[in-house]
């Protein structure tokens, strides 16, 4: 007997398999976006660019008052060349023993005017036409004074209207003289000087610690990301030579007596060993190191603590940094290691590597050259030479392959330590030529 088909079986089949396919596309599409989710965290994890965040520099505000502040440092880098022609009897203004402006006062019979300007090594008489206001610009700017009293200097005395300028020209003055890309100066809205200085340290190291992910590497027990581990050791050298030079020279007239107490305990816990991970760890050495900073720019702007902004102690600084490049370069165009072997694939990205971090952290810190030392570099012409210091190392952050490759130099595959080499070996010539510029 032929059997009658059930209507309701197959409804039920297909309501079945209805349920069983939207089953699993929802399945389906959580475990594509958890993928991609795991494919961009791994990305990240293994990323070796450092991404420049608001919190690690602060720009100049677009306010009159840091308008005029701005406009005194624009015209700062002329002053002493106008002087240098200027040669009319006109009433002075003077400097006293602590860097105070003082009143003009009427020249009795005595000749012609001077008005002496103490500034890095090569201190000149100038003979221009000083008024009271033009007395105050020189010392806020005068390169060897501490930044607390030159930064009171500049709260009583007000530039003149032919020197003022609207926020937009004062900004736009400041972001060419950092010549660094959009968003990343190392202004300081402070003012004071040596402020800029001291954050530019502190920010690269203050990113690989706090804000990179999976924090400071080099004391991983279980080391899989060396290529992030060896940035992470450039960006350090630069710190620790950087604050060297601050503790011996630019915040001290000389000897250990006067050395900043916070600056020599940063001083001490920057050298740790990078791979020491307990009693004490790397982290929080470095982290105590960097509170220490922050001390000291805290004491720069109130007026406790000194920066003394000269040539003479800008050129230890930039010889730290000449040798570092070297270094680097060295180890970039080397076909052999110290022992004879060939240098390995291996090496080759430790040193792009590192190579890079050291290329980072020092084009974060030359910016800040570039605003607190402005007036020492201008006299002396040395602000283009810097400008292409800086733009060398810019686009050694730039080279950011996916796989590093060492290949032949006239293979048709990349040689990437080659490609580094280029804007490293450049950076080093002009830091060079800038350490010579200064010196004459």
């Amino acid at each position: 007997m032929e059997k009658t088909p059930n209507p309701d079986s197959g409804e039920k089949q297909t309501k079945g398999f209805k349920l069983f396919a939207a089953q699993r596309i929802v399945i389906g599409a959580i475990a594509i976006v958890l993928l991609l989710w795991l494919v961009h965290y791994g990305l990240s994890f293994f990323d070796t660019t450092q991404t420049a965040k608001p919190g690690h520099t602060t720009h100049i505000a677009d306010t009159a008052g840091t308008s005029d502040t701005a406009a005194q440092d624009s015209t700062a880098g002329t002053a002493d060349h106008d002087a240098d022609t200027a040669h009319e009897n006109t009433p002075t203004g003077a400097v006293d023993s602590h860097g105070n402006a003082e009143a003009a006062k009427p020249e009795e019979d005595h000749g012609s005017p001077e008005t002496t300007m103490h500034g890095d090594s090569a201190d000149t008489t100038s003979h221009a036409p000083t008024t009271p206001h033009a007395a105050a610009e020189k010392a806020d700017v005068a390169d060897h004074k501490p930044s607390g009293t030159a930064a009171k200097a500049a709260d009583t005395h007000t530039a003149p209207p032919s020197q003022k300028t609207t926020g937009h020209a004062a900004k736009t003055v400041a972001e060419d003289a950092s010549h660094a890309p959009a968003g990343h100066g190392a202004f300081s809205a402070s003012g004071v000087t040596g402020v800029a200085f001291v954050e530019a340290t502190i920010a690269p190291l203050h990113y690989e610690l706090e804000e990179r992910y999976y924090g400071w590497r080099p004391n991983d027990i279980v080391d899989v990301t060396d290529n992030v581990n060896n940035y992470q050791l450039g960006v350090l050298e630069v710190t620790r030579r950087t604050v060297e030079v601050l503790v011996e020279r630019i915040s001290s007239t000389g000897g250990s007596q006067t050395f900043d107490k916070d600056l020599e305990l940063a001083r001490n816990n920057l050298m740790i060993k990078a791979s020491d991970y307990m009693l004490p760890s790397a982290e929080d050495s470095y982290e105590e190191a960097l509170e220490a900073l922050r001390n000291y720019r805290g004491k720069l702007m109130n007026g406790t603590a000194f920066f003394y902004g000269r040539i003479d102690n800008l050129i230890p600084l930039l010889r730290a940094y000449e040798n570092l490049l070297g270094s680097c370069d060295d180890k970039l165009i080397r076909h052999y290691e110290d022992d004879g072997s060939e240098v390995s694939w291996f090496s080759a990205d430790d040193y792009f590597y590192y190579a890079k971090g050291v290329a980072g952290a020092m084009h974060s810190i030359l910016e800040a050259v570039a605003v607190d030392f402005a007036t020492a570099i201008e006299t002396r012409r040395g602000t283009e030479i810097l400008h292409h210091a800086l733009e060398s190392l810019h686009h050694a952050t730039q080279i950011d392959p996916i796989l590093i490759l060492d290949s032949a130099p006239d293979g048709i595959f990349a040689n990437h330590r080659a490609n580094m080499a280029a804007p490293i070996s450049h950076a080093r010539f002009f830091v060079g030529l800038l350490i010579e510029t200064l010196s004459t």
